[in-house]
């Protein structure tokens, strides 16, 4: 550290050093081991630094092909111009985005990425981020946007849309689609660049709470619209043209009336082939944002439509009074524009060629020169082309964009077209120049001005930086109450037309005195040159007021609304159609509107924490890998990356107010005095009212205070005076910290916190296990006393059913023993038995007649038993009233067939009684009555038991004839 401190001491005090021997001798020091300054990833570690040390160190990196390097808070992107696949792939943005310190990798444009993407949820509040991509056309920057767009598409998309099948509606993949769609429409081909930005856009990144992907929004500025019909010499039209023209179908071409061999005027430098020229990755694109294959056809009949327009060509009249002609060979494309354009040829013919004036309230047909009729036809194409633009930014948003209820913070992209200085310059890179300069001017106050005024006013020893401020260039163009702007749309404001020698007399007589403005006075062009923060760039005045202009006759709008393409009947339905009084001034210029529009994206930058990426063109000529040292040193002294090296290297880019550090660290100073102790509660972290009170003079002392001992804690006492001063300082209302500084707090609070956590879950295991086990007892006593309750409640149920059962018993029992004495008939009851005689049939079929056997002959009668001892022959008369007693009487009996013989056994044959009263001697009559048990066998089985009333009368039996 202290090597460090003493190398920043040095630096600070090297610019305000003569050009003397020493720092020469320093530089020549540094630049002698050539191969150890590719190993420079921060250029802030640079001593001395100097635009010599500074470019070696970038140009030893690029012969390397490491492309991205650190100047304290700016990031320098030096374009290859050649594609490095593996230097974007998804991996690599993964290795980025899951890094606990992103900053020790090697330099690169996710690092920015990463650093907003962590930062919209920072360390004290959410804010809102800004990435600003500056630099020349041709620097890179179209690239990095879409780099950081694929990025944050990655890396912030949900899981769920990730594992989505149909990929069309992901917003990642929508909000990516929208890229390709307006590079096609808005970018073109330039001298400079193969994909130059024509307009400026401004994307916001929509983030809900969970930082995750929901929605997007886009904001454009100023389309170059000029390109559509005048396209500089070497240069091309929009992309969107070409990629009709080489990829569309036959049908397609057929409905456009594009012949292959057709030729249009506003098509150059067609035979050159690009890599945006793909017509396919554009369509579908459309497909994925929503835009279906008819609207799709209405768009490219729009566009076919504005070619065809190009081919018209006037010819002069004979007389003053008639309209123009057309030329022999614009009658067809005029036709083929009406009809693709939705109009009547005829009507087209007419608005072009006649203007409509108000005298009064009357209006007057003018015919318009030749010259005029080819402003039309141009200002026709260019309101097409501007409308049909926006329209698709508009869709474009509707797509994309989320409710506000589903948002919290955005993460900006800014792409805007880089300084340029061509041969010929006008409006157009007035705008694109003074936007740069906005941006230049918000870098300057942001960071080289505001930061170096914020380190006096708090009370930091500094000396000041001297850096190239551009406010009297921005002054001079749009300072008040005059300026080139004012002037010019004075002018552009009177009705008159307008004199390019006679503004130039103008500007030089109201701005002579300003620096920043000159005059080349031998030249016989109209002009002037402006002293802009990248260099001088000379404007031409010829047709700079007409564009600022912007007219658009109302007879065109008046016919678009009229069109038969739905499309273009819905973009100009809304638009105003009056006819402009003959006296009367226009409303907006293009300068005032585009100043508008910038000033709303300056006030949105300053709402937002911005990350500056400054894009280097190594070469004019695109060439990959060559690095011209003069081209290279005049962008780094331009966009001041010295002056930015210098204040981040000896400044402090961290500041936290003293209210939320000590909020923030707080628990670092209390850390051994609470967790030393066990039985101190975790949440003894809290602050003293005096620390997080609105500070006054008093409260301001007391949190300085606080801070003091903090930082005491936090370097554990080792730190020398000098060291402490180089990593942080403490100012009157704020803690000003460097990166490493940051990282060693945010260390030591991460300890303390892991402490705290495991405190917290210790305290929580035991509180875990204390109520289980409470509640595993509760639950063992709860269980005990419902069981003893069931098995108390099961035994009462029992006690209660075993008595019903005895009790039943008793009572059955006694029942069937009065039904067995009624069952039994004694001789008394035979004898006074007077029951009627059967008649002789009837006796006859009641009886049953056993033949003669040697063996006993068992006779079983139901219910009553008999059994009979041993005769030779017996007759057995059984007597039933009645033919269903007969029936029953017949079925008791079991007679068995054996040879023709019959075998009668009783119910108690086993049981081995003889007889029942006496050994028969000849007939027996056994009198028969119905049984009265209705549970009683049929036909018990023979082998079992005699139980139940079966054993009842026997016992009877044997109790009566014993």
């Amino acid at each position: 550290l202290s090597r460090q401190v003493k190398g920043v001491t040095q630096r600070v005090h090297s610019p305000n050093r003569s050009r003397n021997d020493p720092l020469e001798e320093d530089v020549q020091a540094f630049l002698i081991d050539e191969d150890q300054l590719h190993t420079f990833d921060d250029l802030t570690k640079v001593n001395p630094v100097t635009p010599a040390t500074v470019l070696k160190c970038l140009q030893a990196r690029y012969r390397l092909k490491v492309f991205y390097t650190h100047a304290g808070c700016t990031l320098v992107a030096l374009n290859p111009f050649q594609p490095i696949p593996d230097l974007y792939s998804v991996d690599v943005m993964k290795e980025y985005h899951y890094a606990t310190q992103p900053q020790e990798f090697k330099p690169h444009i996710f690092i920015v990425a990463e650093e907003a993407y962590r930062n919209v949820q920072g360390q004290l509040e959410p804010v809102n981020q800004s990435l600003v991509v500056s630099g020349e056309s041709g620097a890179g920057k179209t690239w990095t946007s879409r780099c950081l767009m694929k990025y944050y598409a990655t890396v912030a998309a949900s899981a769920q849309a990730v594992s989505s099948q149909d990929a069309a509606e992901r917003i990642e993949r929508r909000v990516l689609d929208s890229n390709p769609l307006m590079e096609a429409f808005g970018n073109a081909c330039t001298l400079r660049n193969n994909n130059s930005s024509r307009f400026g856009k401004y994307i916001q990144l929509q983030l809900d709470r969970a930082q995750l992907l929901v929605g997007a929004s886009v904001q454009t500025y100023l389309l170059e619209k000029t390109r559509v019909a005048c396209q500089p010499a070497n240069e091309r039209n929009f992309h969107i043209f070409y990629q009709m023209m080489k990829g569309a179908t036959d049908e397609q071409r057929t409905d456009w009336m594009m012949p292959q061999d057709q030729g249009f005027v506003w098509l150059p430098n067609c035979e050159k082939q690009i890599e945006e020229d793909g017509f396919l990755e554009t369509t579908e694109a459309m497909a994925h944002l929503g835009i279906d294959a008819e609207r799709q056809r209405q768009i490219f009949r729009i566009l076919a439509g504005i070619l065809h327009l190009g081919n018209v060509s006037f010819c002069s009249s004979t007389s003053e009074s008639q309209p123009c002609d057309l030329d022999q060979h614009s009658e067809d494309f005029l036709q083929r524009a009406g009809e693709l354009l939705g109009v009547p040829a005829e009507e087209l013919c007419r608005c072009l060629r006649v203007r409509t004036l108000k005298a009064g309230k009357q209006n007057v047909l003018k015919p318009c020169s030749r010259a005029e009729c080819g402003v039309r036809r141009d200002c026709l194409a260019k309101v097409v082309y501007g409308q049909l633009f926006e329209w698709l930014v508009t869709f474009i948003n509707s797509c994309i964009c989320a409710g506000q209820s589903k948002w919290r913070n955005f993460i900006g992209v800014l792409d805007v077209y880089g300084f340029e200085c061509f041969q010929i310059n006008n409006l157009e890179q007035l705008c694109i120049n003074y936007a740069n300069e906005k941006l230049q001017q918000h870098f300057v106050a942001h960071y080289l001005r505001a930061q170096q005024e914020e380190y006096v006013s708090e009370g930091l020893e500094w000396s000041f930086v001297k850096y190239q401020d551009n406010q009297s260039c921005l002054d001079l163009l749009e300072g008040s109450p005059i300026s080139v702007f004012s002037l010019l749309n004075e002018e552009s404001r009177l009705n008159r037309a307008s004199d390019s020698t006679a503004l130039r007399g103008r500007l030089e007589k109201e701005l002579g005195g300003n620096d920043n403005i000159c005059w080349d006075k031998f030249s016989k062009v109209p002009h002037f040159t402006v002293a802009h923060y990248a260099g001088k760039v000379s404007y031409q005045l010829e047709g700079m007021v007409e564009k600022n202009k912007d007219p658009v006759p109302p007879e065109l709008i008046g016919l678009l609304q009229k069109s038969d393409n739905l499309l273009l009947h819905e973009i100009f339905s809304d638009k105003e159609t009056e006819i402009p009084n003959s006296k009367g001034l226009s409303r907006v210029t293009v300068i005032s509107k585009f100043k508008n529009s910038l000033e709303n994206l300056m006030k949105l930058l300053l709402t937002t924490a911005p990350h500056y990426t400054r894009c280097i063109k190594p070469n004019s000529d695109c060439r990959p890998l060559t690095f011209k040292n003069r081209e290279v040193i005049l962008q780094l002294e331009a966009c001041g990356i010295v002056e930015t090296i210098h204040i981040s290297a000896a400044g402090f880019p961290i500041r936290i107010p003293l209210k939320s550090f000590v909020q923030r660290y707080g628990p670092i100073g209390r850390c051994k005095r609470h967790l030393c102790s066990p039985h101190h509660s975790v949440f003894a972290f809290g602050f003293p009212h005096s620390c997080v009170a609105d500070p006054g003079a008093e409260g301001a002392n007391v949190l300085q205070q606080q801070v003091e001992k903090l930082l005491r804690v936090a370097l554990q006492h080792n730190a020398s005076r000098d060291e402490r001063r180089s990593l942080v300082h403490c100012g009157k209302t704020k803690v000003f910290l460097t990166q490493p500084m940051l990282d060693l707090l945010e260390d030591r609070r991460g300890k303390v916190l892991s402490r705290c956590a495991f405190t917290i879950q210790c305290c929580w295991l035991r509180h875990q296990r204390r109520r289980r086990l409470a509640r595993r007892q509760s639950a063992t006593l709860i269980q005990a006393a419902v069981r003893s309750w069931l098995v108390r409640k099961r035994i009462r149920r029992w006690n209660g059913a075993a008595s019903v059962i005895q009790n039943t018993w008793k009572k059955w029992r006694a029942l069937l023993k009065s039904l067995a004495e009624a069952e039994l008939d004694d001789a008394e009851d035979l004898a006074a038995d007077d029951s009627p005689a059967l008649s002789a049939v009837v006796r006859e079929r009641g009886s049953v007649q056993l033949s003669s056997c040697q063996e006993p002959v068992p006779v079983r009668g139901w219910p009553m038993g008999l059994a009979l001892a041993s005769a030779p022959s017996i007759t057995v008369s059984l007597t039933a009233t009645g033919f269903q007693k007969m029936i029953s009487v017949m079925t008791s009996l079991n007679l068995p067939s054996r040879r023709g013989e019959y075998k009668v056994e009783t119910n108690q044959y086993k049981q081995g009684l003889a007889s029942i009263r006496a050994r028969p001697r000849g007939s027996v009559k056994l009198h028969y009555q119905r049984s009265p048990l209705l549970y009683a066998d049929m036909q018990p089985d023979l082998k079992s038991d005699v139980t139940g009333f079966n054993e009842i009368l026997l016992e009877r039996f044997k109790l009566k004839h014993m």
